[in-house]
């Protein structure tokens, strides 16, 4: 009998996750805070997530696995609680947004998996961004590469080359074969140096791009010189104020100087006016056997001159310990050329300006919430932001659209992501624009619709990782290929194992799936001495298979082989 697995909360992520099990052939109960059309009483349970009377009807107390997938993490939490106390057996596979409490619930409590959707969807926006055709990723040597899928056509470079041939390209690594006629594994192919025909349809890892260097402290600094002059009125206001009190200080000072009875120097004038105009004070003897007319002049000076400072005063603290400052400095430092404009500072607006600041591109930010909580972290990467609406021309415009690599639409809001996407393309049709879009019924249609290099899903493209983790195993990577989802996942040999003392491409082909690397004594072996590897206990192989087998694998031999 299959392990039941009952999914909570049949959002947008949820329901893709829920029908994604049940298309795999998993036995799947969901539980909804209402009723879902098109899903009976007996595969939708309606009620509240966390009331034990909900979840015993779901048969939490007979599943194998829950996958609660509700964005509320409070939520979450307590689902899970309830759900321990009425099977403290059961494998939980947990979304959260704080990935930090996440991580320390899985050191904590056994069988928890916590995953994050936009941890999971932010490497394809930045991917996509990068010029790769991703469609996931996968955790292989210390990185993340993108997954892509190589459909052959007519005029495919690899129509009628043989498999065995890339095989052993170091920069890529072949994932999933499906061919056109038949049903033949990778693995095989390989070894009977089968050449691709059109149809075939290839899953493949690229190895990621190698990090540009960063730019010189004196690149940093002509970069904001060369900018100053579309900054101006950030210190607009500050300067004209003054000026206008340089003006009175040097009236003031001149009147005190040119008047003949009261025989100053200019020194001593200046340093009257200004301390009289500041209340700082002066040397009052400079007036004080003065006519009337300069007495009254000074009373005029000293209220003028009080006013006009005390509100260039207050302008320059606003500026100094206030935004304007940051905003400035953030405005004088936006790149020239070939940067990434991240539109909205999201949670997966943040994640991909991380990964994008990472790996050594210049990224400009433009976000219209000042107390947006990722503003800091942001500027603590030292990452200019534009505190604008993006889908105002004058605000692309000021972040060097037309010489930009790319522009990524990632608000939380599906209409201004459309908006700021078709704005950025009639400024610059050339650049590539990346959507977000949180429906994953319409991204495809956006895509299609206007012709965008990329419309992204968060739950299109997490669904298939907790799906897969549902089925067992420490997931590291995964992705579906002709409606069938495959998973990659990494095996540590041991002498019960039932790979243990045979030759890797012997149980290849006689379990379906595709050796990626394995690891011997902290030594990496690929390629074709992988396939003549026997291994040994200790070792750690990285393998990929369909989603399926793993499941039915999981039953028969009951060893945990995910780790």
């Amino acid at each position: 009998m299959k392990p039941r697995i009952i999914v909570c909360g049949l959002g947008r992520t949820g329901y893709k996750i829920f029908r994604l099990l049940r298309q795999q052939g998993a036995l799947v109960v969901g539980i909804h805070h209402k009723p879902i059309s098109g899903e009976t009483a007996a595969n939708v349970i309606v009620g509240e997530l966390y009331e034990a009377s909900i979840l015993q009807a779901a048969g939490i107390e007979e599943a194998h696995t829950l996958v609660i997938a509700t964005s509320d993490d409070e939520l979450n939490l307590s689902i899970m609680m309830q759900a321990r106390v009425l099977n403290p057996q059961i494998r939980i596979i947990n979304r959260f947004y704080n990935t930090n409490l996440g991580e320390r619930l899985d050191q904590t409590l056994a069988n928890h998996l916590s995953m994050s959707v936009v941890g999971l969807a932010a490497p394809v926006f930045t991917f996509a961004a990068l010029g790769n055709k991703a469609i996931g990723q996968i955790k292989l040597l210390q990185q993340t590469w993108p997954i892509q899928e190589e459909y052959i056509h007519e005029n495919h470079p690899w129509k009628g080359k043989k498999l065995s041939d890339l095989w052993e390209d170091p920069s890529r690594m072949l994932i999933y074969y499906v061919p056109i006629e038949g049903k033949l594994n990778l693995v095989s192919a390989v070894l009977s140096e089968q050449q691709l025909r059109v149809g075939d349809r290839l899953i493949i890892g690229a190895q990621p791009r190698i990090r540009q260097p960063r730019k010189s402290l004196m690149n940093r600094l002509l970069k904001v010189i060369s900018n100053i002059r579309q900054f101006q009125k950030h210190a607009q206001s500050v300067v004209v104020m003054a000026i206008v009190l340089l003006v009175i200080i040097l009236i003031a000072t001149f009147t005190y100087y040119l008047s003949t009875k009261l025989n100053t120097s200019f020194i001593d004038s200046l340093y009257f006016a200004v301390g009289m105009i500041t209340g700082a004070g002066g040397n009052d003897k400079v007036v004080e056997h003065a006519p009337d007319s300069i007495k009254f002049f000074t009373v005029i000076m000293m209220l003028v001159g009080a006013a006009v400072f005390g509100i260039w005063y207050a302008m320059l603290t606003d500026f100094v310990l206030g935004t304007r400052l940051k905003q400035f400095w953030d405005a004088a430092r936006i790149p020239q050329r070939h940067h990434y404009i991240v539109c909205g500072l999201s949670g997966i607006g943040i994640r991909i300006v991380q990964q994008l600041h990472h790996s050594g591109h210049e990224v400009v930010v433009i976000e219209t919430d000042v107390n947006n909580r990722f503003v800091n972290t942001a500027r603590g990467m030292s990452i200019p932001i534009i505190l604008a609406d993006a889908s105002f021309r004058a605000t692309l415009q000021a972040s060097n659209i037309h010489t930009a690599t790319a522009v990524l639409a990632v608000t939380s809001n599906d209409a201004t992501n459309l908006e700021i996407a078709l704005k950025a393309k009639a400024l610059a049709p050339q650049i590539p624009v990346i959507v977000n879009y949180a429906d994953p019924d319409f991204a495809g249609m956006a895509q299609q619709v206007f012709d965008f290099e990329a419309v992204l899903s968060p739950a299109e493209l997490a669904a298939p990782a907790f799906a897969a983790a549902a089925l067992g195993g420490r997931i590291i990577g995964n992705g579906i290929i002709a409606d069938s989802l495959w998973v990659a996942f990494a095996t540590v040999i041991t002498p019960i194992h039932p790979f243990c003392d045979e030759w890797v491409k012997d149980v290849a082909k006689f379990a379906d799936f595709v050796p990626l690397y394995v690891e011997i004594n902290n030594e990496t072996v690929q390629g074709w001495d992988l396939l003549e590897t026997i291994l040994s206990p200790g070792d750690v192989l990285y393998l990929t298979m369909p989603a399926t087998r793993l499941n039915q694998l999981w039953r028969e031999e009951g060893r945990g082989m995910g780790v």
